[in-house]
């Protein structure tokens, strides 16, 4: 049902194995949002906050093991849209959710690179648009570099998160001697009054948990893509769980959730708290994260405009690709001159909640169209999930939606 590629469009060279795949992955996963989401989340949760971000994982894990299936089944660029188009049958729905896709990356990266470029005056004052303007043409540059050449800056990026991860749970580590206590003092969960907080602890945690859906935007560029994008998919989620719970657990050993909801930048402070020194290095750590969010966003945005003018759904202009570099070129530098425009003219503000949005409705469609497209067929040697994972995965994206209309 898939509208087939042009016949003169090129193929991305497969070049992305699966350690880098993960790396990738959790890059865009653990993003720098956990630097300061902990003490947002810790605000209603308190020190039910492990169990938040658990709930939330496992919202999450439905939604990602339907886009593991469609992905072993469809292992093309411009994922969501091609998805869409097996379940709907419709190109103008693919159109739609493709540049939806798009445009929230897009949005995202404009978002980063605007608060980087604030962030940059304190130690270097310049003009605004000059700081947007060279950041982002340094990404664009790595972007076009090579695919391993990006991917490879994006996991040694990824690891300096980890790293700044790893540091907050060690330092929670020589806290351990307090779980007993804080155990104690903890209200049964059975009382009816602590579940809205876990509740909504859950609802703004889920948003820790994206990223995993713009992995399958490199599946074209990924080796053996319909073994591999699926246990990248899985394991980048799972490793963020495992992450997400430790790094909870350290902080609010070593902070209190009034303390770290009342910080702008929590794991700064509980590092400022544990060790008494400057958090200089978690500072630095957290702007890296920043930036591989942006190179990320602009890969994934490239990508499924790559996919989407190769089906011609786009001018097909957009599938070219660099015979040297063997990278969509053109389409590289449309993102970042749509990013450069949005991040240097337009307010950002909110930008952030009307991408997730998006995303839940996108997250909707797409298990509901994998509901449909079991009822098609079961190709041989790909991973087939039980029917109601896209089930519970639609369920649990429309009630987040409707908890976003309510809440926000």
């Amino acid at each position: 049902m898939t509208n087939k590629p042009t016949s003169s469009a090129k193929s991305l060279p497969r070049e992305v194995g699966l350690l880098l795949l993960c790396l990738y992955g959790l890059g865009n996963i653990l993003g720098a949002g956990i630097y300061v989401l902990v003490g947002k989340v810790a605000d209603h949760a308190g020190y039910f906050t492990l169990l938040s971000f658990f709930i939330a994982g496992i919202v999450a894990s439905f939604t990602a093991f339907t886009y593991a299936e469609l992905s072993s089944r469809f292992p093309v660029a411009a994922g969501v849209a091609v998805y869409l188009h097996e379940g709907f049958g419709k190109t103008w729905l693919s159109v739609v959710s493709g540049l939806t896709i798009a445009l929230a990356g897009m949005l995202s990266a404009a978002t980063i690179i605007k608060g980087f470029a604030g962030y940059t005056q304190v130690f270097a004052p310049s003009p605004d648009i000059a700081i947007i303007g060279i950041v982002t043409s340094i990404l664009v540059l790595i972007a076009i570099w090579g695919i391993t050449e990006s991917v490879t800056t994006a996991a040694l990026l990824t690891l300096m998160e980890i790293i700044g991860l790893l540091i907050i749970i060690f330092l929670g580590y020589h806290y351990l001697d307090r779980i007993p206590e804080t155990i104690r003092s903890l209200p049964p969960v059975t009382e009816g009054d602590v579940w809205p907080g876990i509740i909504m602890g859950a609802f703004l945690a889920f948003y820790a948990f994206l990223g995993f859906e713009d992995m399958v935007n490199i599946a074209e560029e990924t080796k053996n893509p319909e073994k591999n994008m699926p246990l990248a998919i899985i394991i980048a989620l799972l490793v963020s769980t495992i992450f997400y719970a430790l790094v909870a657990l350290s902080a609010l050993l070593i902070m209190s959730p009034d303390q770290l909801a009342a910080s702008n930048a929590p794991l700064a402070e509980v590092y400022q708290m544990a060790t008494s020194h400057s958090p200089t290095i978690i500072v630095i750590i957290s702007a890296s994260a920043v930036i591989n969010g942006a190179l990320i966003q602009i890969i994934m945005a490239t990508r499924v405009f790559y996919g989407m003018g190769k089906r011609r759904w786009l001018p097909n202009v957009l599938s070219f690709i660099h015979p040297k570099t063997k990278t969509p070129t053109v389409a590289t530098f449309v993102v970042g001159t749509i990013i450069f425009i949005l991040a240097s003219w337009f307010p950002l503000i909110s930008l952030a909640t009307y991408s997730s949005f998006l995303i839940l409705i996108i997250f909707m469609l797409v298990n509901i169209a994998l509901l449909r497209i079991k009822k098609r067929s079961t190709p041989e040697g790909v991973r087939i999930y039980p029917i109601w994972v896209p089930i519970c995965g639609a369920t649990g994206s429309f009630l987040l939606l409707i908890g976003q209309i309510i809440f926000s």
